[in-house]
């Protein structure tokens, strides 16, 4: 079954941040697969904005190659930011037009949802059982390297942070 609208064939991307850490990227790619095989979706590719890729250039590519004649990009992200605000759009709009013919779409963030309510007291529930931190074996930081020029956190001590919402938002709120 393939998802056919007015426009033609139909494309999701799901696009996830990236990560250094191996394998991070597993359980966007089993929601992949399962919009394909639960929602019939043809294709479903997944991307990311950083680290490894494949990244959302060479995604909306691979759409377009395959037949996308409309491209639904998700962020799979909890919260909006500068990546959904800016980053991404300027991204899906050099893809527009690379490829003028296709229509491309950008998604909400995954956001606030009553589901994600539930997820998150199932997790709180699975923690009950978990051990206490102090008693976790970690990995090396040297197995998971940041590159150069590049840095792992960027901390806003609170001063900066109220000046920063100060001069930015100016409702205050």
């Amino acid at each position: 079954m393939e998802t056919m609208n007015e426009e033609g064939r139909e494309a999701i991307i799901l696009l996830g941040h990236g990560s250094r850490v191996p394998g991070a990227g597993e359980d966007m790619e089993e929601v992949a697969n399962r919009l394909k095989g639960k929602y019939g979706h043809p294709i479903v590719e997944i991307c990311y904005l950083s680290r490894w890729g494949p990244h959302l250039p060479e995604a909306v590519q691979k759409c377009v190659h395959q037949g996308a004649q409309k491209v639904i990009v998700v962020p799979y992200f909890l919260h909006v930011g500068l990546h959904l605000v800016l980053d991404i759009p300027e991204i899906l709009q050099e893809g527009s037009r690379k490829f003028p013919g296709v229509k491309f779409v950008l998604g909400k963030s995954l956001g606030f949802s009553e589901t994600l309510v539930d997820l998150v007291q199932r997790r709180i529930e699975e923690a009950m059982e978990f051990c206490d931190v102090k008693n976790l074996i970690l990995p090396s930081r040297e197995e998971f390297p940041v590159p150069p020029g590049q840095s792992e956190f960027v901390p806003l001590l609170p001063d900066e942070a109220k000046k920063y919402r100060e001069n930015t938002n100016p409702t205050g709120g």
